[in-house]
């Protein structure tokens, strides 16, 4: 299994313009929502607690952010088990309300990650390598660390592999 800094490394390969880092903040947490709300039907109310798929998909996205780093994983869950809540909230409401904020959601986020790509001027990680689907939201959180002055022997190991931050103009060699 790869580690957390090459995990984080080969993501940030594709998101180095600070522009597209800004739109994954918006419309990754837009995407990874969308899935929960989408996932938490079919459910059921177990003893006061709502199973779904949306709940097995957390739970092994949670159980590979452990194995990759205690902290990090540990916010993860923490995210995603708020997603969970708002999904559960959604799920029990009627069809047309729980469908149409699903699906708007989940458009909307993608809309927002493809104009954060066109300013990077490169394609989405995950179409070269579809763990990009599961370290991007990773990434949001490692990248808001880093941001807060967390995490420097991390963020060093990161830019160290893809280099730092700095806009990229769409026509540029990559």
């Amino acid at each position: 299994m790869k580690s957390l800094v090459e995990h984080l490394s080969q993501y940030a390969n594709y998101h180095r313009d600070p522009r597209n880092i800004a739109t994954h903040f918006v419309g990754i947490p837009l995407i990874v929502l969308a899935v929960a709300i989408l996932l938490s039907r079919p459910g059921w109310d177990w003893g006061g607690m709502w199973l779904s798929p949306a709940l097995l998909a957390a739970a092994a996205s949670v159980w590979f952010y452990l194995r990759l780093d205690l902290r990090f994983g540990l916010v993860m869950g923490l995210l995603l088990g708020l997603c969970l809540w708002l999904g559960q909230m959604l799920a029990v409401q009627a069809t047309g309300l729980w469908l149409s904020v699903g699906l708007g959601t989940f458009v909307l986020g993608w809309v927002i990650q493809f104009v954060g790509h066109y300013y990077e001027g490169r394609k989405p990680a995950f179409v070269d390598d579809l763990s990009g689907l599961i370290i991007g939201p990773l990434f949001v959180v490692a990248e808001a660390a880093f941001m807060l002055g967390l995490c420097p022997a991390l963020k060093k190991a990161v830019e160290a592999n893809a280099g730092p931050v700095a806009i990229r103009h769409k026509n540029a060699a990559v």
